[in-house]
């Protein structure tokens, strides 16, 4: 029997936002690997195995999920939303590059799927529509000060920013820390959307200024958007705001 790896992404909760490409990936899988809650979002399957382990726990995942491919199974490594951002394809990469000779002859396989700052951005309108970046708040894996330089950056060049894992209980701090950062280079009232659990029955998107953004609105199933200068707010009697970046340049508008 020859072994497979799938690395998949489930989108960011809704069952509809799970690509007909994934479903197949998993509906082949003879074991499962992934973040509890992440695995919790799928039905069971009769002679499926589960594999659950803690969301800090991923290059130990993606290594007992290749030694089980290589020996011959069909394994699904599941991420939340796409498994390329901020997620298990990397970790998995990761674990080949360092580990053993038969983990680079596998078949692997990563599926993508709908990442949360494109589930939030389509929530609120388009504040992607011109240039963006992503970036994770979290400093388990670097530095807090090479967060806080790329933030500058970001900024500066005129980059609608993503956050990713805003904030936690052990790093309640870091949001506030990132907005007082973006308060330097950016208007008081430049957009920003926290979007939480978009997608799932817990959904809740704020849309606010800069200048009174409350960390407090996210939480680690939040997916904060900050927008760049250019980036508009659309009001609506009665209806939502539309918040979008206009493809033209600011020199064009």
């Amino acid at each position: 029997m020859s072994g497979k790896l799938h690395v998949i992404g489930i989108g960011p909760g809704h069952p509809d936002q799970i690509t007909p490409e994934a479903q197949e990936a998993i509906a082949v899988s003879t074991d499962l690997f992934g973040y509890g809650p992440y695995l919790d979002r799928l039905p069971p399957a009769a002679g499926q195995q589960r594999h659950a382990s803690d969301n800090r726990e991923e290059l130990a995942r993606a290594r007992a999920a290749l030694d089980l491919a290589a020996s011959g199974k069909r394994v699904a490594v599941i991420s939340g939303g796409d498994a390329g951002v901020f997620a298990m394809a990397a970790a998995v990469c990761e674990a080949v590059e360092h580990g053993p000779a038969a983990w680079r002859a596998l078949d692997i396989a990563v599926v993508p799927g709908l990442t949360a700052m494109l589930a939030v951005a389509a929530r609120a309108g388009a504040p992607l529509g011109h240039d963006f970046c992503a970036l994770s708040l979290s400093d388990n894996l670097k530095p807090w000060p090479v967060i806080a330089g790329r933030l500058r950056a970001a900024a500066a060049a005129g980059f609608v920013i993503a956050l990713y894992n805003p904030i936690s209980r052990a790093r309640p701090w870091q949001l506030g820390e990132a907005f007082a950062i973006l308060r330097e280079q950016l208007p008081p009232a430049t957009p920003v959307i926290f979007g939480r659990a978009v997608g799932r029955a817990a959904e809740r998107v704020t849309i606010t200024a800069l200048a009174s953004a409350d960390p407090a609105l996210a939480d680690m199933a939040t997916c904060v958007i900050v927008g760049s200068p250019g980036t508009r707010v659309v009001e609506r009697p009665g209806l939502p705001p539309l918040v979008y970046s206009p493809r033209s340049s600011g020199a064009d508008i």
